[in-house]
């Protein structure tokens, strides 16, 4: 199922994609339904059940007047905690440089940097490095405190894309690198087009992630290149924090961002990002 939130009627709805439509999930259930896709995770297998149902019952023949175009996409959710993770492709990791990190490196993003498919993401007039970094993100479904990585895929509700925008300045020209400011900004984390949960998927070890810009190919890479897989690195998260329904775990981005390109080449006004994740879709945003 393809989870998301949509402009209707002048209001945020909870939908689900439906041939090339959306679902308005409270008008097609039979019983009341959370507001948002946040509420959803947080109501747990009832509520995931739930809209299951009212999916399939509008999906009937019968029953297409409760299905709508598609409309404008918002940010399937903003995340309690958005936990990103630096240098964990190998090409990437190459391209930075620096020693091997035997451990994932964390950094944060805040809920207020979270825009949708659409946004126009404005870059403040005082940074002048802007840089794209596509990634496949995981969100949690169940609270997840000490787990086994073996077991960890039993707590992801879904996947969805995210564009981890960073502000280059702030995290290789201070004299003290300041990552989690450089890409914390607001709208520095676009994320969408939907949640598209784990049945759906199927396991996270062999998705491809494609960055273009301007319509140009900027990035590819695949999730089997991960130096720490996606169960790996719940199991690490989780023995420091406990990881709720709803945060997002950013896994890293292939090589080919712009900072680290000869010469370096960074996001302009007008630019178009189309940051495609297979099995997902691909979440579309402009810088402005």
């Amino acid at each position: 199922m393809k989870l998301g939130m949509a402009l209707l009627d002048g209001r945020a709805s909870l939908v689900a994609a439906c041939d090339d439509g959306v679902v308005p999930l409270a008008a097609a259930s039979s019983v009341p339904l959370p507001a948002d896709v946040l509420g959803v995770l947080a109501g747990g297998d009832e509520a995931m059940l739930a809209c299951l149902r009212a999916l399939a019952f509008a999906a009937r023949p019968e029953n297409a007047a409760l299905r709508r175009p598609m409309a404008p996409l918002l940010a399937p959710l903003v995340p309690g905690k958005i936990l990103g993770v630096g240098r964990n492709y190998a090409d990437h990791a190459k391209e930075v440089g620096g020693p091997a990190l035997a451990a994932p490196r964390i950094f944060l993003k805040p809920g207020s940097s979270v825009c949708g498919p659409g946004a126009a993401v404005r870059i403040p007039p005082a940074v002048t490095k802007p840089d794209w970094e596509a990634e496949l993100a995981v969100v949690i479904g169940t609270p997840a405190r000490d787990v086994e990585a073996g077991n960890a895929l039993l707590h992801v509700a879904g996947y969805t894309a995210l564009n981890d925008v960073s502000a280059r300045e702030f995290q290789f020209d201070q004299p003290l690198p300041m990552t989690s400011f450089a890409k914390g900004l607001d709208g520095f984390c676009p994320i969408g087009p939907w949640l598209v949960t784990a049945d759906e998927v199927g396991e996270p070890f062999d998705i491809e992630v494609v960055c273009r810009l301007n319509g140009d190919e900027v990035q590819r890479g695949n999730t089997r290149d991960l130096i720490h897989s996606v169960p790996a690195l719940i199991a690490y998260l989780s023995r420091y924090m406990t990881l709720q329904p709803g945060d997002v775990i950013a896994t890293g981005t292939p090589a080919g961002s712009g900072h680290f390109r000869k010469p370096p080449r960074y996001l302009r006004s007008g630019d178009a990002l189309e940051i495609e994740v297979a099995r997902i879709g691909t979440l579309q945003h402009t810088i402005a």
